[in-house]
């Protein structure tokens, strides 16, 4: 039988696993974290809270992101609708995701030459997994197939032996597999009832391995912004889920992550770390998103506080207990970027700097008063462990800053057998690769 763990459940657990968090008053607080890494946040102010919706007008033909010297970026992959996630088969097949919101928004995909628009971002997501092979090891897939179709808004791959997990929006299914299969022929089994719907584009699910397989984590983000629609309608909800392969065994890892979507394992260390998009509607600077390892048991403030035990105005006083137990994450990288990708740099065909180090996909921002993310960020490890600022890696997604007019929106990204960097680039249809001169 599965069982949930209320949030007051893990508070125990919580302040066992409590930081060193420091807060103060006034204008401006600062936040010191585990790492001893200083954050100054601004105060919350709701009536500062702006808009700004990126127009994406595509890529010009021959024109790609920019990456540092010493790298080459060519299209991958083109003309895939909307590839979401990426995932590296353990036999080095790349598994892209293709899915979408399926609504509408204020994100006018535009023609790159008569400036007139084509759609809006949302509408009807693919609802599939697209296998590419590359047989040669030239950079460029010599087979791609139509894995598997007639999903619902999947996010989250993840293959473990003989079977192959996909996380839809509303559940978690298992289908046979055998390594070299280029498209799924069985019946699947929902292992796994998820909860659905909600605000802001919170439908992603995604999975991920333990190292020795007998866990899968399964990120679920919140069905709101601040629990405005009641904290009982979030159960099971801003979590990451651990469970057995076959779909028992339900515990919630850790709480009060707002939307957890990106999720790895550091080398070194062997501590699980996710990406997770903080609260929007404080002003544009707050709250910023981050990523973190992730202890077991642990509660990360949401909604009641955010960036450690700082309390959201607008449920202030309403779970002290639980805010006195939340912990400080570990490196913010940005308010409002929507870092949704991560991975860890495994491999070594990339100079020594980046050996170990993260790679995140920034979506981009729509609240605030100038864009945002937009990019892949980069921080340097070594051996699991921060060494190194936040910094650009893979640019050149904003067309013009003052017009709001984007190229494209990096998500997923990936390291692939090769040594490459994929990234996902969902509006613009895309996957690029990042290669090491």
């Amino acid at each position: 039988m599965k069982r949930f763990i209320p949030m007051l459940a893990i508070l125990p657990l919580a302040i066992a696993c409590n930081s060193n968090n420091k807060t103060s008053g006034g204008p401006t607080d600062t936040v010191t974290t585990k790492t001893d890494q200083e954050v100054a946040l601004p105060a919350p102010n709701e009536k500062a809270a702006k808009s700004k919706f990126s127009k994406v007008i595509g890529w010009p033909d021959g024109k790609t992101p920019t990456a540092p010297e010493g790298f080459t970026v060519t299209k991958f992959a083109g003309n895939i609708k909307s590839p979401r996630n990426i995932y590296i088969a353990p036999n080095g097949d790349i598994l892209a995701v293709l899915s979408n919101s399926e609504r509408s928004t204020k994100e006018k995909v535009v023609d790159a030459v008569s400036g007139k628009a084509k759609s809006e971002q949302g509408g009807k997501s693919a609802n599939t997994v697209v296998l590419f092979r590359d047989t040669n090891n030239d950079g460029k897939p010599d087979l791609q197939t139509q894995f598997i179709s007639g999903l619902n808004q999947p996010y989250g791959v993840l293959i473990i032996g003989n079977a192959f997990y996909v996380a839809n929006t509303d559940g978690l299914y298992k289908y046979p597999y055998k390594t070299g299969d280029t498209k799924i022929t069985g019946t699947g089994t929902k292992i796994l009832e998820l909860p659905a719907g909600g605000y802001n584009n919170h439908w992603t699910r995604n999975l991920i391995a333990s190292p020795d397989n007998s866990k899968i984590y399964i990120t679920v983000g919140s069905g709101s912004n601040v629990a405005e629609n009641g904290i009982e309608n979030e159960k099971r909800r801003a979590n990451i889920l651990q469970i057995n392969p076959d779909g028992t065994g339900e515990v919630i890892y850790a709480s009060g992550l707002r939307n957890p979507v990106g999720v790895a394992w550091a080398p070194g260390t062997g501590a699980l770390w996710t990406a997770v998009n903080e609260r929007d509607g404080l002003g544009d600077d707050l709250v910023p998103d981050y990523v973190t390892s992730v202890k077991q048991g642990a509660f990360y403030g949401w909604p009641y506080s955010y960036y450690g035990q700082h309390e959201d105005p607008r449920l202030k006083g309403q779970n002290p207990e639980l805010v006195k137990s939340a912990i400080v994450p570990d490196i913010a990288v940005g308010s409002h970027t929507a870092s949704l990708g991560l991975a860890f740099y495994k491999d070594t065909k990339f100079p020594a700097k980046y050996q170990g180090g993260m790679f995140i996909g920034q979506h981009g921002s729509w609240n605030r008063s100038s864009l945002s993310g937009y990019k892949v960020a980069f921080i340097p490890f070594k051996a699991g462990v921060k060494a190194g600022a936040l910094e650009d890696f893979l640019t050149g997604f904003i067309a013009d800053q003052e017009k709001g007019e984007v190229y494209g929106r990096p998500v997923g990204v990936a390291v692939a057998k090769d040594g490459s960097l994929l990234v996902a680039d969902d509006v613009s249809n895309t996957i690029w690769r990042v290669a090491a001169k």
